[in-house]
């Protein structure tokens, strides 16, 4: 027997019902596999300042060495500190017209260096030795150095005799001496920011969420909008006012993140006479930050 023959509306329409239902099968799982997909795509990396770069141009008879680095920014900057010379330029900026804009100010950078270079000197050492002084919240304190058998070494402060006493072998070398102490030093530092961050938050009304600790030579603090807080630990050198002064400083960000009249106003709802701390933080002797 022949096969009827088929319409071909009929073949359409079948075709078509399994090319729905074959759509229907699939279209759920591949949207949602997108969507599923999406969120967990890696966001874009963000725009990396240029890494710092060591040059040098020769001024006259003097050779002049910097670090340069671009970033977003709309001006060439100059900045010197412990390490030198560094400068900072949008990334626009031509070497060219940064080494015309090095020349511009080089009798001021020639100066500054100089003035650097003199204030360093003049930065007592501390002596990682029996009898050496250590400033620690104002006031020197007394290196004890004790032998020990033991190969970890302690530290134990009489805060009366003002004496710091580190246990090590015999054998142990200034350098061992001096990590244990800057240890010792920065778990002091960490203890006593978290005890005057909680005092000066009751006072604020704020919260922080995350302290940090750092070592930067330019800065002493900072804050961020969403509370995290940096502070240098080399600021337990300093009396107590000092280090209250720079906690409500960073604080006080929370609730103005700029230093504009109604940010000092903030400040001295806490700390009224806080010009006093602020001066010495930014001006301090030598005796109280020496070199480690």
């Amino acid at each position: 027997m022949m096969p009827s023959k088929l319409r071909p509306d009929r073949v359409i329409g079948k075709v078509g019902r399994m090319v729905s239902d074959l759509v229907r099968q699939f279209e759920l799982p591949f949207f949602d596999g997108l969507r599923t997909l999406a969120p967990a795509l890696p966001p874009a990396p963000p725009a990396v300042p240029g890494s710092p770069k060591l040059r040098s141009i020769q001024l006259n008879q003097r050779t002049l060495a910097y670090t340069f680095r671009r970033g977003r920014r709309r001006t060439i900057g100059f900045t010197i500190g412990a390490e030198g010379l560094t400068i900072a330029a949008p990334r626009w900026v031509g070497i060219g017209q940064v080494e015309e804009a090095i020349r511009e100010r080089e009798d001021w950078i020639f100066t500054k260096l100089a003035e650097m270079q003199r204030n360093h000197a003049s930065i007592p050492r501390v002596r990682w030795e029996d009898g050496g002084l250590l400033p620690y919240l104002g006031e020197n304190v007394s290196l004890r150095l004790a032998s020990s058998a033991r190969r970890t070494a302690s530290v134990v402060f009489d805060r009366e005799a003002r004496t710091l006493t580190v246990s090590l072998p015999s054998d142990a070398s200034n350098a061992q001496i001096k990590d244990r102490v800057q240890a010792w030093l920065q778990q002091e530092a960490r203890a006593l920011f978290r005890e005057r961050l909680a005092i000066f938050e009751t006072r604020l009304c704020v919260r922080h969420r995350v302290l940090r600790l750092s070592s930067a030579k330019t800065r002493w603090g900072s804050c961020s909008a969403d509370g995290r807080i940096l502070l240098n630990w080399r600021l337990i050198h300093f009396p107590l006012s000092s280090i209250d002064y720079v906690v409500a400083h960073e604080l006080a960000h929370l609730k103005e993140m700029n230093h504009g009249p109604r940010f000092w106003a903030t400040v001295a709802t806490v700390l009224p006479d806080y010009e006093a701390a602020r001066d010495l933080i930014k001006k301090p002797p030598p005796e109280m930050l020496p070199t480690l």
